[in-house]
C-alpha cells in the first residue's frame, strides 16, 4: 500500500480543522447565538474527542448536523443555567463598577473576575464532560465546577493553553474564522481525556 505523503496528510487535517469550525459558526449563528452556541459546541466537541480517539474516518458534516439537533434541546437547557449565572455576575460586576468605591470595591470586582473566569473555565469542562460521560442534567453542572475547581494543574494547563490560543487570534484576527472554535476545543479536550483516563484507572483500581 503507497504511503501518503505527510505534507499531504497535513493539509488534510489542516481542512477537515477549518471545516468543523466553519460548521461550528454556522451553527452557532443558525441558532441566533444564545441557542446555538451550546449545541453547536457539543457538536464541535464531539467530534474533536473522536479525532483525538483515533476515530478519523467519521463523516464530518453528517456527524455535526446530527449532533447538533439531537442536543438541541437538552444542551440549551443546561446553558440557561451557565448563562444566568453570567448575568448573576455581569450585573454584580456593574453595580461594583459604578455604585461602589473604595478598596472594598477593588477587592470585590476581583473576585467577581476571578468567578467569571472559573465559570469560563467549567464551561469549557462542561463540554469536555458532556461528551464524555452520562450523567445528569444536574450533575453535569455541578461536575463541571468541581473538575475546575479540584484540578488545578490541568485547570492551569488549559488555562495556559487557551491564553495562548487568544494571545493569537488578537494578533492574527484573519485567523478566527479559520480556529476560533476547533483550536480552544482541542487543546481542552486533549487535557481534559488524559484527566478522564486517569480518574477512571484509579476508579478501576478501587
Amino acid at each position: 500500500m503507497k504511503k501518503v505523503p505527510w505534507m499531504i496528510v497535513v493539509c488534510e487535517w489542516i481542512w477537515r480543522a477549518i471545516l468543523v469550525n466553519l460548521y461550528w459558526i454556522a451553527f452557532t449563528i443558525l441558532g441566533l447565538g444564545v441557542f446555538g452556541f451550546f449545541p453547536a459546541s457539543i457538536a464541535l466537541f464531539t467530534i474533536v474527542r473522536k479525532w483525538l480517539r483515533k476515530e478519523t474516518d467519521l463523516p464530518v458534516w453528517a456527524k455535526f448536523k446530527q449532533v447538533y439537533f439531537k442536543e438541541w434541546k437538552r444542551s440549551n437547557g443546561i446553558g440557561l443555567v451557565f448563562y444566568s449565572i453570567g448575568l448573576f455576575l455581569f450585573v454584580d460586576i456593574r453595580i461594583a463598577e459604578q455604585v461602589m468605591t473604595g478598596v472594598f470595591a477593588s477587592f470585590l470586582l476581583i473576585i467577581l473576575y476571578i468567578l467569571v473566569f472559573v465559570l469560563l473555565l467549567a464551561v469549557g469542562n462542561f463540554f469536555s464532560i458532556y461528551v464524555h460521560y452520562e450523567v445528569s442534567t444536574k450533575e453535569y453542572v455541578k461536575q463541571s465546577f468541581l473538575f475546575t475547581l479540584t484540578g488545578l494543574p490541568s485547570t492551569i494547563w488549559i488555562g495556559a493553553g487557551l491564553l495562548v490560543i487568544g494571545m493569537l487570534l488578537i494578533r492574527m484576527p484573519g485567523l478566527i474564522p479559520f480556529i476560533s472554535g476547533v483550536a480552544p476545543a482541542y487543546w481542552m479536550m486533549r487535557v481534559n481525556l488524559n484527566r478522564f483516563n486517569t480518574i477512571e484507572k484509579r476508579m478501576s483500581l478501587s
